[in-house]
Order: structure tokens, then sequence, then C-alpha cells
């Protein structure tokens, strides 16, 4: 029983970094070349080629260390690269205004 369980958590783990590097790829595939180059960071194809190996690996080498290092790359981008892609890209959030901004301006709570 308790072995179960634990291949249970070693599957949900591999379907984890899975996902997390196939969304990662669609990521690196639809942001444009040369947001790349403008966001100081490698080219394009660089990462989705490392993110498609992540990605095979994921799929077919069950091997831990492999998908281990396909995570790390997946967070990497995650982390590092596509918050500057979408920073270039002016995809960002909120684009400056304060927290009680609303869509016409600023609310200022009835005064």
């Amino acid at each position: 029983m308790l072995l179960t369980g634990f291949s249970t958590l070693i599957w949900l783990l591999y379907m984890i970094m899975l996902v997390l590097a196939v969304v990662a790829l669609l990521l690196a595939a639809t942001a444009r070349e040369d947001a790349y180059r403008a966001a100081d960071k490698q080219k394009k194809s660089f990462w989705v080629i490392i993110l498609g190996i992540a990605v095979a690996v994921n799929l077919f080498v069950p091997m831990l260390f492999l998908q281990l290092a396909g995570a790390v790359a997946s967070i990497v981008f995650m982390v590092d690269v596509r918050p500057a892609l979408k920073a270039v890209s002016g995809g960002g959030g909120r684009r400056g205004g304060s927290s009680s901004d609303g869509p016409y301006g600023p609310y200022n709570g009835g005064r």
C-alpha cells in the first residue's frame, strides 16, 4: 500500500514536470524573435530547442536526472525569460499607476 502511494506521487511529479515543459515550450514558440533580442536573452531557437528536448525527455526517457534538468530549464524560462519578454513586448500586467486605479482613472472612494 505504501509503494502504491509512492508510485502515485512519482507519477504526479512526472506529470507536473511534463505540463510545465509543454507550457514553457508553447510560450517560447509563440513569443516574437525580436523580443528575445530586445530583452537581451538567448535566441528564440535556443529556448525552443532546449524546451523541446525537455518535453521529449519527459515523454520518452524515464531518467529522473534528465527530467529534472528539463524542469530546471522550464523554470528558468518561466521565471526569468518570460517576464523579460512580456516587459519588452508591452504585455505586462499593470503599466504604472496605483492599485486603486480603475478603468477610467483613479478611484478616490467618494471623496
